[in-house]
C-alpha cells in the first residue's frame, strides 16, 4: 500500500487496487513501513495546540493498524530518521512502542522515552550553539553529558547500515557491488545568452528591497483597529504576533522567487506573473469596496499557490494562521500606494524575463550539450539513460515540453516527464509505474511484468523530487541535478536513485547545475532571509522548545552555515547520508558493526575466548608515531594520526554491579578509557564508540604479535617488573572514570524525578572498585 492510502475509507489503494472500502487495516501481525520519516506528525496527540481536533496519517496508522486488532510488529525503514529535531525519532519510536512511555525500562531502564529525548535534544542543542566546540568538531563535552538511557535506545531499537558497513560485512563485492562514482561536473550556465537579463546577484538586490505589500494586510490595520486584529492573532499564533507571521512569509516568498530563478527562468516568469495576478485582484477588490461602502467585504490573508513551493518549504507557510481582515480597518489608500509600486517593479522584471525564449535560454542550452555529449560518448556501453531533476513541477514541465521534439527528432529516443500525479511520454502508455519500468526495465522486471507490454525503452527522464525516494532506477547512469536543492541531503536522496547495488553500470555521473561559480557569494545571499524562515520552522509548534530566541538563532545559523558547507563539497565529491548528520549520526550510538565482528571472531575462537585469563595486554604502534613503518605499506588517515597517540586503552570491570549503574554506562558493568601517555584521558567509558573504533583501526587483521614493541615493553619494564609509569596511567584513567560517573549519577539526580541511583556502596569510589580486563599499548 502507499502511504496515502492510510485514512481511506473509500475507493482503491493506487498501489495495487486492494479495495479500501473493505480493508481490515487491523488484521496484520507485521507492518514495515518504508520512508518512514514521511510519518512526521505525532501519533499520539488527537488535537492541535489552539484546541482544534486534528487527523493525521500517523495517528491513524497508530489507532487502527498497530494498536487495533492482533498484535502488531513495526518494522520501520528510513535513510534518514532524524531531520531538525529528536521530536522526529521519538514520533518513529512511538509506533514501536505503541505510544507507551515505559516500554523500554524492562530492558533499558528509561522511565519515559519522551522525557528522555526531550533531555538529549537540550544536551544537543546547546552543544550545537557553543561555537568553540562545534568548530573543533569536538563531542566529548556533548556525549559526556548524555544520558545513556538515549544510548541503550538507539542501540536497542535501530539497526545502523551504512554504505561503509554493507561493503565491509556482506561481501557483496562478489555477487553484485556499488557502481564507481565519477568526480561530480559542475556546470555553471548564464541566464540569457544574449546577456540582457540582470545577474543572480543583482536580481537578488532588487527582489530585497520589494515590500511584497500584498502578503501584509496588518501594516495597513488603522490605529484604532490594532487591538481587535491582536486578539484574534493572539488566539490562534502563541510565539508570533501577526505582523511578524507577515514578514516571514515575505522573506519566503522573496527566497522562492531566488530559488525559482535558479530552477529555470520560466519558472521565475510563471511565479512573478501569479504574485502580478494577486495584486490585479487585490485592486480590484478594494476598487470594488470603495465603489460601494455599504457592502461588507472581507479579506484573507495571503499565502502562495501549492504549486509554486518546492516540498519542503509547504510545512513552514503554515506558520500561524490566515486571518479575516475587514476593509473597512484598513487605511486602503496607504495600501494601494505601495501594491502599485510592488507591481510597477514586478511587472519590470517580468517583462525581462518574458523575453528569454527557449532559444535564449542559456540554462536550456547548457542541457542540450550535455545531453548530446552524453549520448555520443556514453560513460557505460551503449548506455544513453539520463535522469533530469528539478524541484519545481513548472521546471519540469517547461523542460519537458521544450525538449521532446528535439530529443526524439535528434536522437530518435523517446523521454518521459514524472511530476507528482502528472505524467507524460513520448512512448505509449504514460502511467506513473508504466515510465518508471520502461525507463529502467532490468532494475524493475520488465521481463516479468504481464501488465507492461512496452518493448522499447525511455531513456530519458524528467522529474520532479516525487521519485527522489524508494525507486530503483539504477538502468541509468547519469543524473543531472538541474537546480541544486538547498538541503543537501535531498541532492543525496535523488543520487540514490542510480548509485545502488546490483546496478549494471561500471561506472555512474553526476551533474549538477550552480547558479554562479562564486559560491559563497551566493550561498551568502540565500542565507540572509533563509535563517529567519528555518527559525519559524523551528519554533512555530512550540513544542519541545528548550532554547530562548537568541540561542535558536545561533543554532539556525550554525546549521545553515553546516549545509552550505557540505552543498561546496558536492562540487568536488559524492556524498554519503552518512557524512551529512554534522559530526554526530545515529550510528554514532550503536554497536552494530562490532557485533558482526564478534559474531564472526566467536564461531572459530569462542572456546579460546572463554578460557582467556583477565589482564591480557598486547602492543602495537601509533599510526603517527616513530614505529609506524612497521605497519608497512598500510595507510592511515591524518584523522586518525592526529586522534591515535601514544597511550594504553584500558578495559576494567565493576566488581559490585548494580543494575541501576546501566542509567549511567550503557556498558555497565565493563569501563573502557583510552588514555594518553602524558596522563591525557583523550576517551571514557562515555565514548565506547569510539574507542572500539581505534582498536578497529590499530588491530584488525592483525593475528601475529609486533615483535619489536613486544621486545622494547619488556626491556622498559624489566619484564613486568617495573610498571609503575603503567600503574600510574591506569589510576588517572580511573579516577577519570569515577568522576565522570559521579557527574552523570548527580545530573541524573537532580534532572529525572524518581531516577534510579545505585545504593552508596555499589557506586564508585575507587580503583579497588575494578579489575582489569584487557589493556592495550599504543607505542
Amino acid at each position: 500500500l502507499y502511504h496515502t492510502d492510510i485514512g481511506r475509507l473509500t475507493g482503491k489503494s493506487n498501489a495495487n487496487g486492494i479495495d479500501l472500502d473493505n480493508f481490515n487495516w487491523s488484521a496484520y501481525g507485521l507492518v514495515v513501513i518504508d520512508e518512514s520519516h514521511n510519518f512526521r506528525g505525532n501519533p499520539l496527540e488527537k488535537t492541535g495546540s489552539d484546541g482544534t481536533v486534528k487527523s493525521n496519517r500517523a495517528q491513524w496508522l497508530m489507532e487502527k493498524v498497530i494498536k487495533s486488532g492482533s498484535k502488531t510488529k513495526v518494522l520501520m525503514l528510513s535513510a534518514t530518521p532524524v531531520n531538525n529535531t529528536l521530536r522526529d525519532l521519538r514520533n518513529q519510536i512511538a509506533f514501536i512502542t505503541e505510544g507507551k512511555e515505559d516500554a523500554l525500562f524492562e530492558c533499558c531502564k528509561i522511565k519515559s522515552i519522551s522525557q528522555l529525548l526531550k533531555n538529549t535534544q537540550t544536551q544537543f542543542s546547546n552543544w550545537a550553539t557553543d561555537n568553540a566546540q562545534k568548530k573543533s568538531g569536538s563531542l566529548k563535552p556533548l556525549l559526556d553529558k548524555l544520558d545513556s538511557g538515549f544510548f541503550k535506545l538507539l542501540d536497542e531499537l535501530t539497526i545502523a547500515r551504512s554504505r561503509k558497513h554493507i561493503v565491509n560485512f556482506y561481501g557483496v563485492d562478489s555477487v553484485v557491488k556499488f557502481p564507481h562514482r565519477l568526480k561530480p561536473h559542475s556546470v555553471y550556465p548564464g541566464i540569457d545568452l544574449d546577456l540582457q537579463f540582470p545577474s543572480y546577484e543583482s536580481l537578488n538586490q532588487q527582489i530585497l528591497k520589494y515590500k511584497l505589500s500584498i502578503f501584509t494586510p496588518s501594516s495597513y490595520v488603522k490605529a484604532d483597529k490594532q487591538a481587535k486584529y491582536e486578539v484574534l492573532a493572539g488566539k490562534q499564533i502563541s510565539a508570533f504576533t501577526q505582523t511578524d507571521r507577515e514578514s516571514f512569509l515575505i522573506g519566503m516568498m522573496k527566497v522562492n522567487y531566488l530559488k525559482r530563478l535558479e530552477s529555470s527562468i520560466k519558472s521565475f516568469e510563471i511565479s512573478i506573473s501569479r504574485t502580478l495576478e494577486k495584486i490585479e485582484k487585490l485592486e480590484a477588490k478594494i476598487a470594488q469596496f470603495k465603489s460601494n461602502h455599504t457592502q461588507t467585504l472581507y479579506l484573507e490573508s495571503l499565502s502562495p499557490d501549492e504549486d509554486e513551493l518546492d516540498e519542503e518549504d509547504l510545512e513552514q507557510w503554515q506558520v500561524g494562521k490566515k486571518l479575516k481582515f475587514d476593509l473597512t480597518d484598513l487605511d486602503l489608500d496607504r495600501w494601494l500606494i505601495d501594491l502599485q509600486s510592488d507591481k510597477a517593479a514586478l511587472a519590470h522584471i517580468h517583462n525581462n524575463a518574458l523575453l528569454v525564449t527557449p532559444e535564449k535560454d542559456a540554462k536550456l542550452y547548457e542541457l542540450k550539450t550535455l545531453i548530446t555529449a552524453k549520448i555520443n560518448q556514453p560513460i557505460n556501453t551503449g548506455n544513453k539513460k539520463i535522469i533530469i531533476f528539478t524541484a519545481f513541477a513548472d521546471t519540469a514541465n517547461y523542460l519537458y515540453n521544450t525538449l521532446k521534439t528535439w530529443y526524439s527528432q535528434e536522437f530518435k529516443l523517446d523521454c518521459a516527464l514524472v511530476c507528482g500525479s502528472m505524467t507524460q511520454t513520448t512512448l505509449g502508455k504514460n502511467d506513473y509505474d508504466s515510465i518508471l519500468v520502461n525507463f529502467s526495465p532490468l532494475s524493475k522486471n520488465r521481463a516479468k511484468m504481464s501488465s507492461v507490454k512496452e518493448t522499447k525503452d525511455i531513456d530519458l527522464l524528467i522529474a520532479t523530487d516525487c521519485i527522489s525516494e524508494g525507486q530503483n532506477l539504477q538502468d541509468c547512469d547519469t543524473l543531472i541535478n538541474y537546480d541544486i536543492h538547498w538541503n543537501p541531503v535531498r541532492i543525496i536522496q535523488r543520487f540514490g536513485r542510480i548509485d545502488r547495488l546490483g546496478s549494471i553500470n561500471e561506472s555512474i555521473q553526476l551533474v549538477n547545475f550552480w547558479p554562479t561559480p562564486d559560491l559563497d557569494n551566493y550561498l551568502n545571499l540565500k542565507e540572509r532571509v533563509e535563517s529567519r524562515m528555518a527559525l519559524v520552522d523551528m519554533t512555530a509548534t512550540g513544542e519541545d522548545n528548550i532554547l530562548n530566541t537568541n540561542q535558536l538563532h545561533e543554532l539556525v545559523e550554525n546549521d545553515l552555515n553546516y549545509r552550505n558547507q557540505q552543498l561546496k563539497k558536492l562540487k568536488d565529491e559524492v556524498l554519503d547520508l552518512e557524512d551529512m548528520d554534522e559530526s554526530l549520526s545515529l550510528t554514532d550510538f550503536t554497536m552494530d558493526d562490532f557485533r558482526v565482528e564478534l559474531s564472526n571472531f566467536l564461531d572459530t575462537h569462542k572456546k579460546h575466548l572463554h578460557d582467556s585469563p583477565l589482564g591480557l595486554y598486547a602492543i602495537v604502534p601509533a599510526p603517527g608515531g616513530e614505529y609506524a613503518e612497521i605497519y608497512g605499506n598500510r595507510v592511515f588517515s591524518e584523522s586518525e594520526k592526529e586522534i591515535v597517540k601514544a597511550g594504553v586503552i584500558f578495559c576494567l570491570k565493576q566488581k559490585q554491579e548494580a543494575e541501576s549503574n546501566a542509567a549511567i554506562n550503557p556498558l555497565s558493568p565493563y569501563f573502557l578509557a583510552y588514555i594518553r601517555t602524558d596522563g591525557t584521558v583523550r576517551y571514557n567509558y562515555t565514548h565506547a564508540k569510539h574507542i572500539l573504533e581505534i582498536y578497529r583501526v590499530l588491530c584488525q587483521g592483525v593475528t601475529l604479535p609486533y615483535e619489536k614493541l613486544c621486545e622494547l615493553f619488556n626491556t622498559e619494564t624489566d619484564y613486568c617488573e617495573k610498571m609503575a609509569d603503567y600503574t600510574e596511567l591506569l589510576k588517572t584513567a580511573a579516577d577519570e572514570m569515577i568522576s565522570v560517573f559521579k557527574k552523570r549519577s548527580a545530573h541524573k539526580l537532580t534532572s529525572e524525578r524518581g531516577a534510579l541511583i545505585a545504593p552508596l556502596k555499589q557506586q564508585l569510589d575507587n580503583l579497588n572498585q575494578f579489575e582489569l580486563v584487557t589493556w592495550l599499548i599504543v607505542k
